[in-house]
C-alpha cells in the first residue's frame, strides 16, 4: 500500500491552517498558567491576530494556476475553497474582535477558553471547504462540530445554555451519524472515498445502485439540512440560539452555516449533478428535492418568525429563511443559460454575513446596557442612542432585502436565476416569502422609532461593539451600492471547471 507523506512544501500551502493549529495551542497553554485573576482580554487580541495571519495567507494563495493537491486528492487548495476559507476567516475575525472587553463573565465564565476555542472551530470549517476526501470532510466537519457545543455550553450555571447545549449535542451527533452513514452507502457502491472517483464510480454502475444512490443522497441532505439550520430540520436552532451567549449564537449562525453550505455545493456538484448521472431521472429529482427543502425553510422561517417576540429566536427563524435563499443557486443547477451560481452563492453569503453579525452586535450593545433580550429592549433606541439606531436600520433593511442593500442585490441575483432557469414557482416562494419577511424585521424598526423605554435605560456602546456594528452596516450598504464589484471579481477569479469540479 502506497504510503502518503506530506512534503515541506505542503506545509507551506496549509499555512493559513497551521496558523490557527499553533495559535489554538500556545493560547491554551498560555490560558492555562495565567492566574485566575488575571485579564484574558489580550488572548482575545491574540486570537484575532492569529485569524488575521491566516486569512493574509490565503490571499497570497487566491488565483492560482491551478489547484493544488495533497495527501492523494484529499486535500484541494483552489479558489472555491480560498473563497470560502475567507468568509469564515473574516466571520470569525469580527465575531472576536466584537467580544474584546464587551462580554461579560456571567454570559462566558471561561473568557479565555471562548477565544482560543474560536480557532478549531474556524479551522474545521477550513477543513471541510478544501476537502476532496469523505474521510478528510468528516474529520472538518467533527472538528467544527465539537468544538461548537463546548461553545454553546460554556455558560453551566444557566439552564437555557444547558438546554440548548442538550439538545445541539444529541441532535448534532444525531445528524453526524446520519452524514456518516450516507457516505458509508457512498464508499460501499465505489470502493473509494475520493469524491471524484465515487462520481466516476456511480456514473458506470448506475441501474444496479439506483435505490442506494437515492438513499445516501437522502441521508446526506437531511444530515446538512440540520448543519445549515434548513426546515424540517432546525428544530434545534430556536433554542440554541437562545441559550448560547450572543457571540456563540453569531458563530452559528454565520461560519458554522457558511461552512456547511460550502461542502453541501461541492457534494451536489461534484457527485451526484455531473456526469452519467445527468441523463437519469434522478438528476432531476435531487434538484426538485432541494428545491422542495429551500422552499420549506422559506415558508417556515418567514411564518413562524412572525410571532416571535425575542431577539435570538427570531434571529433563528431568520436564520432559516435565509438558509432557504441560500440553498437554491445549490438547486437550480449550471446551465449555458445560467453559470454563476457560486458567484451569486457568495455574494448573498457575504452580504449574510455582514448583515447578521452587525445585527448581533446591536443585540449585544442591547444585552450589556438592559440586559433584555426581548425585542422590547430596542424601545426608544432612537432616542436613547440614535447612532447605534440608525447604523441598526441600515443593518435591518438589508436583512429585509430593500434597495440599496447588499441584502437586496443577493435576493435578486438568485431570483433572476431562478426566473432563466424557469423554476417560477421557486421565484414565487422567494417573493411571497421576502414580503412576508418585511413585517418581523419592521418589527425592529417600530421598537426604535415608535416605542418609548419608560425606564429611560441609557446605552453603553463599547469600541469594539461600535466598530463592528458601523463596519457590517457600511459594508452592506457598500456591496449593494456597487454590487458588481462583488460578482465580478469572484467570476473573473473562480473557473467552474477547475475550482468546482474534481476530475483529474
Amino acid at each position: 500500500m502506497e504510503q502518503i507523506r506530506l512534503q515541506a512544501s505542503d506545509l507551506i500551502l496549509l499555512a493559513p491552517e497551521l496558523t490557527l493549529v499553533i495559535a489554538a495551542v500556545v493560547l491554551s497553554l498560555i490560558d492555562l498558567f495565567l492566574p485566575n485573576k488575571a485579564s484574558r482580554t489580550w488572548l482575545g487580541w491574540l486570537s484575532l491576530a492569529s485569524i488575521v495571519i491566516s486569512a493574509v495567507f490565503v490571499v497570497s494563495y487566491l488565483n492560482p494556476a491551478e489547484p493544488k493537491q495533497l495527501l492523494q486528492f484529499s486535500y484541494r487548495i483552489d479558489d472555491f475553497a480560498n473563497i470560502i476559507k475567507l468568509v469564515l476567516l473574516t466571520g470569525a475575525g469580527l465575531i472576536t474582535f466584537m467580544s474584546i472587553g464587551s462580554v461579560k463573565e456571567e454570559n462566558i465564565p471561561h473568557i479565555g477558553e471562548f477565544y482560543y476555542l474560536l480557532l478549531p472551530a474556524t479551522l474545521g470549517g477550513m477543513i471541510m471547504a478544501s476537502s476532496g476526501d469523505l474521510i478528510t470532510l468528516f474529520v472538518g466537519l467533527e472538528l467544527l462540530s465539537i468544538t461548537s457545543y463546548i461553545l454553546v455550553a460554556m455558560n453551566k450555571k444557566n439552564v437555557q445554555s444547558n438546554e440548548g447545549a442538550f439538545k445541539y449535542l444529541v441532535l448534532g451527533s444525531i445528524s453526524s451519524a446520519v452524514i456518516l452513514y450516507g457516505m458509508s452507502f457512498l464508499y460501499g457502491m465505489s470502493g473509494s472515498t475520493t469524491v471524484s472517483e465515487i462520481n466516476a464510480a456511480l456514473g458506470q454502475s448506475t441501474q444496479g445502485m439506483l435505490p442506494l444512490i437515492y438513499l445516501s443522497f437522502f441521508l446526506l441532505v437531511a444530515g446538512f439540512g440540520f448543519k445549515v439550520a434548513a426546515a424540517p430540520f432546525h428544530m434545534w436552532s430556536p433554542d440554541v440560539y437562545q441559550g448560547a451567549s450572543t457571540p456563540v449564537t453569531a458563530f452559528l449562525a454565520v461560519v458554522s452555516k457558511a461552512a456547511a453550505f460550502a461542502i453541501l455545493f461541492r457534494l451536489m456538484y461534484n457527485i451526484y449533478m455531473v456526469g452519467d448521472l445527468m441523463s437519469l431521472p434522478i438528476h432531476q429529482d435531487i434538484m426538485t428535492t432541494l428545491m422542495a427543502v429551500a422552499a420549506t425553510a422559506m415558508v417556515v422561517g418567514n411564518f413562524v418568525a412572525l410571532r416571535q417576540t425575542h431577539m435570538k429566536r427570531l434571529m433563528a427563524y431568520s436564520g432559516i429563511a435565509n438558509a432557504g435563499y441560500l440553498l437554491v443557486p445549490i438547486a437550480i443547477q449550471f446551465s449555458m443559460m445560467q453559470y454563476s451560481n457560486f458567484a451569486q452563492f457568495t455574494y448573498y453569503l457575504i452580504a449574510y454575513l455582514f448583515m447578521n453579525i452587525g445585527i448581533f452586535a446591536v443585540l449585544m450593545i442591547i444585552e450589556r446596557s438592559t440586559g433584555d433580550e426581548a425585542l422590547k429592549g430596542l424601545a426608544g433606541l432612537y432616542y436613547r442612542a440614535p447612532g447605534t439606531a440608525v447604523a441598526a436600520v441600515l443593518l435591518v433593511l438589508s436583512l429585509a432585502g430593500l434597495p440599496v442593500t447588499g441584502g437586496f442585490f443577493g435576493k435578486l441575483y438568485i431570483l433572476l436565476a431562478t426566473i432563466w432557469t424557469q423554476h417560477y414557482w421557486l421565484a414565487a416562494v422567494m417573493i411571497g416569502t421576502s414580503i412576508v419577511a418585511y413585517y418581523f424585521y419592521f418589527g425592529f424598526i417600530r421598537q426604535m422609532f415608535m416605542r418609548s423605554d419608560y425606564e429611560a435605560r441609557e446605552v453603553h456602546v463599547s469600541l469594539p461593539l461600535g466598530i463592528t456594528m458601523w463596519l457590517c452596516a457600511g459594508v452592506s450598504v457598500l456591496i449593494g451600492l456597487f454590487p458588481q464589484w462583488v460578482i465580478g471579481y469572484i467570476e473573473r477569479i473562480f473557473s467552474l471547471t477547475q475550482d468546482l469540479f474534481m476530475f483529474y
